[in-house]
């Protein structure tokens, strides 16, 4: 994961003083232009990475040779453990490395570094190929959430008129670019898109977290919830198999190879909600994709074919 790569950085910065972009990818085995990327990444996050151009010179951790963190301030910690803390609940090297970096904080920025790194998840399996722009309103939420401030939301449901939410902000989560708030309300554990909160007002009042939260956990219960919803029908396709990588970026987890029918060919299982949803996104591949299986997709998909005929037929 690259926040693996990022902690790994940090802590070769720490140890040399300076790095050049070569010897980062030599020592984490990675493409120069991958180091280069993740040097950029962590300068840009507000975390004290600087070049040194010339010769001689290279990337130093806050602008010398220092073995240890205590130049940060306050926000550069919770930038620096918000980029990298995702990796720790799923790699226990990134893990370990987190809990050095953590205890080589001033004291009285630990407890912020640690809320900072359990603030957000990312999952990297994709749900389909939708890959939007992130909302502008991640930073601030993220905030909040480190901060534990209870936040007030403005929240367009895709079928309802906007409310407005008060909400305890526990995590964030990321998938295909799009975020996710999950946070307590009076009715019980709810999760936003954040794409769809038209404004954000962050209050002074301290937000209630149980203690026995863990965003990895309560991520993955959104997401089998979601997974149920969306996996309400299956379908059997033969597809030819150049096409496999594609149909798998456009359905996501909702996509199985079953076996192959022969040299060129694929059979493949993907889902949806319905048969009626999952008629037409199949619809679009045509003569590519034969449905075998269930009776309910091929007669959606006769009926769209009907439909278009009838409108584009002459």
């Amino acid at each position: 994961m690259r926040a693996d790569r990022l902690v790994a950085t940090l802590l070769l910065m720490q140890a040399r003083g300076r790095v050049t972009a070569g010897e980062l990818a030599s020592e984490l085995e990675i493409s120069v232009a991958t180091a280069r990327r993740d040097l950029e990444a962590l300068s840009s996050a507000g975390i004290p990475v600087y070049p040194r151009p010339g010769r001689g010179g290279g990337w130093s951790l806050l602008g010398g040779s220092r073995t240890d963190l205590s130049g940060l301030n306050s926000s550069e910690a919770r930038a620096l453990f918000l980029l990298i803390g995702p990796a720790a609940s799923v790699n226990p090297e990134a893990k370990s490395a987190l809990r050095k970096l953590v205890r080589a904080l001033p004291e009285t920025f630990r407890a912020d570094a640690e809320a900072a790194a359990d603030a957000v998840v990312i999952d990297p399996t994709r749900w389909g190929a939708r890959d939007p722009e992130p909302s502008g309103l991640v930073d601030l939420l993220q905030d909040a959430v480190v901060r534990r401030r209870r936040v007030r939301l403005t929240y367009a449901a895709w079928n309802r008129e906007p409310t407005e939410r008060l909400v305890d902000p526990w995590g964030m989560a990321e998938k295909n670019n799009v975020w996710y708030l999950i946070g307590g309300t009076d009715a019980g554990q709810r999760t936003y898109r954040v794409d769809r909160v038209t404004a954000v007002s962050v209050t002074d009042d301290a937000a209630e977290r149980p203690h026995d939260f863990e965003l990895g956990t309560a991520w993955d219960r959104v997401v089998g919830e979601i997974e149920e919803q969306r996996s309400g029908v299956w379908a059997l396709v033969v597809v030819d198999s150049a096409w496999v990588p594609t149909l798998r970026k456009q359905f996501g987890r909702q996509f199985v190879i079953d076996d192959e029918v022969d040299s060129g060919r694929t059979r493949v299982r993907v889902a949806a909600s319905t048969a009626g949803v999952l008629a037409r996104q199949i619809a679009g591949w045509g003569a590519h994709a034969e449905v075998l299986e269930p009776e309910s997709v091929i007669a959606e998909l006769a009926t769209i074919g009907a439909q278009l005929v009838a409108k584009y037929g002459d």
